[in-house]
């Protein structure tokens, strides 16, 4: 028989559970995410945790499996509330914050989130930058990653920049997969089977199966790998424990 008291306690406690993880994750802020030490992953481990006892140890019987259940619906109606309500959006996940703007740092949303020197260093670094005076803008995302303008001065030459007309390049299409025909993308790049057996027999191969991967490039260039490749030459890239 159906206990809907039990339901309803479940109900409660997963609710509760629910809002005050979301309200503990906006109080330790984005960069938990960005920057999780040793401490932050355990903390972070022992707040599940103890979430979790507390449904497990308020909850009887087998209803306690309802619980997982409700939050996942919960973070389902959650995520359509973000997607629909800016207002949502930015209470839930936040907003992202500028850091650097015109090369100078903004102290003021980096105090707002406890977010130092170390930290922004450390972000531009793993970005390749190791000079703050190549930083035009720097943005903290709402992940609690840096994205980073450089410098007009400092950013790479491109084609356009030199006046070089360059040729479309887009993903490549699989044609053969483990030894067989993608017929999808065969039809779709306007080819036939003749013409992939004639590519195949130019570069010997008299057996569909042998071909581990082929793929086709928006160029028109035929990629093959077979699936037994006899490599003279193998890059050994692990140390060598004989080596004192």
């Amino acid at each position: 028989m159906i206990d809907f008291n039990e339901i309803l306690e479940v109900l409660t406690h997963s609710l509760a559970v629910f809002f005050l993880l979301i309200l503990l994750t906006r109080l330790i802020g984005k960069k938990f995410l960005a920057q999780m030490t040793f401490f932050d992953f355990v903390t972070g481990i022992i707040i599940g945790t103890i979430g979790g006892a507390y449904v497990t140890t308020e909850v009887e019987g087998i209803y306690v499996l309802l619980s997982p259940v409700i939050l996942t619906i919960l973070v389902i109606i959650t995520g359509f509330f973000t997607l629909k309500s800016i207002p949502a959006r930015k209470l839930i996940e936040g907003e992202p914050l500028v850091m650097v703007q015109n090369g100078k740092i903004y102290e003021k949303n980096m105090r707002k989130i406890r977010y130092n020197m170390d930290d922004l260093m450390m972000q531009l670094r793993e970005k390749g930058i190791f000079d703050l005076g190549e930083v035009e803008f720097a943005i903290l995302e709402t992940h609690g990653q840096l994205s980073i303008l450089k410098k007009s001065q400092y950013l790479p030459v491109t084609p356009r920049d030199l006046n070089i007309s360059t040729r479309y390049k887009g993903a490549s299409s699989e044609i053969i997969r483990d030894g067989r025909i993608v017929e999808q993308n065969l039809k779709q790049n306007n080819l036939n089977h003749e013409w992939l057996y004639n590519e195949l027999a130019s570069r010997n191969i008299k057996n569909i199966r042998e071909v581990f991967l082929a793929s086709l490039s928006t160029d028109g260039n035929l990629y093959v790998d077979l699936r037994e490749d006899d490599l003279s030459y193998i890059q050994e890239i692990e140390d060598d424990d004989s080596v004192i």
